[in-house]
């Protein structure tokens, strides 16, 4: 492992070293959360790390601890599952990019499985995500997903970032909480989770309401476009209905991270999930 360098890009679900030289940098993502066959996922940062080491599905491979660390899981009675390795912080500085904060902690773990569209529950919200191919952006709609109890994340396995290293640090514990089902073609899981009774709502600047205005039911799959691009072509005919997120400021466009987490809150509001929980 010391010989490994893990930055910021991520690698792929099965966790190799991030940017690898020889390896291509457009790997399909989150494949490996159905294979245990492709290595590790790389995980780092106290949230990250103690949600994973909380999490009865999650193997755990290798944990590395500084000795502030491993005191401080000590004192919140946190179980390690595995010996951890004790080392200075320098030694996981240099495993990991500059700017990675990993409060002293790094897990290699199994991916987490995906599951299939037909097992989701036909109630509440899920959100299904476009091609958005940021890390942060992901990580932080994931972490917004479970803090509005979303039953699942839909993604396709190319053009999407790998549940891992900075994206397991934005999403800060989320992915333990909010299973990701990993799709070849996003029309055909859209036309499923139609069949499935589920209203599907493409958010995007040129749809034809706001989407406060549309008659919102459950279950709900909110659909998400990459930034710049939006919702492509296909998924916007998929959808049963595509609207807008209106605003009164002199900014129209919000970053997708901010979009989802403000159309999270108007679905969970007009559907009434705030009250159950």
């Amino acid at each position: 492992m010391k010989d490994r360098k893990f930055g910021p890009k991520g690698a792929r679900g099965g966790a190799k070293p991030f940017n690898r030289p020889g390896k291509s940098a457009g790997r399909p993502a989150w494949r490996d959360r159905d294979s245990h066959g492709d290595g590790p996922v790389i995980l780092y940062g106290w949230h990250t790390v103690t949600m994973a080491l909380a999490n009865p599905r999650r193997r755990i491979r290798k944990l590395t601890l500084t000795e502030n660390a491993a005191r401080r899981l000590a004192e919140e009675h946190i179980e390690t599952r595995v010996a951890p390795e004790i080392v200075r912080p320098q030694e996981i500085d240099r495993l990991l990019s500059p700017d990675a904060v990993h409060q002293g902690l790094l897990a290699e773990a199994d991916p987490l499985p995906s599951p299939e569209i037909e097992t989701l529950t036909q109630d509440g919200m899920v959100l299904v995500l476009d091609q958005i191919t940021d890390p942060h952006n992901v990580g932080a709609i994931l972490r917004s997903a479970a803090a509005f109890a979303v039953k699942a994340i839909v993604t396709t396995a190319r053009h999407s970032p790998e549940a891992t290293g900075v994206l397991a640090k934005a999403a800060s514990g989320a992915l333990e909480l909010v299973p990701v089902v990993t799709v070849q073609n996003l029309a055909r899981a859209l036309t499923a989770l139609n069949e499935r009774g589920f209203q599907t709502v493409g958010l995007d600047s040129e749809g034809s309401e706001d989407i406060s205005d549309v008659a919102l039911r459950e279950p709900l799959a909110l659909v998400l476009g990459a930034e710049g691009k939006g919702l492509r072509q296909l998924t916007r005919e998929t959808c049963s209905v595509v609207a807008r997120l209106d605003m009164p400021g002199e900014i129209k466009s919000l970053n997708v991270s901010n979009a989802a987490v403000l159309a999270l809150y108007v679905g969970a509001s007009r559907l009434g999930l705030m009250k159950r929980s």
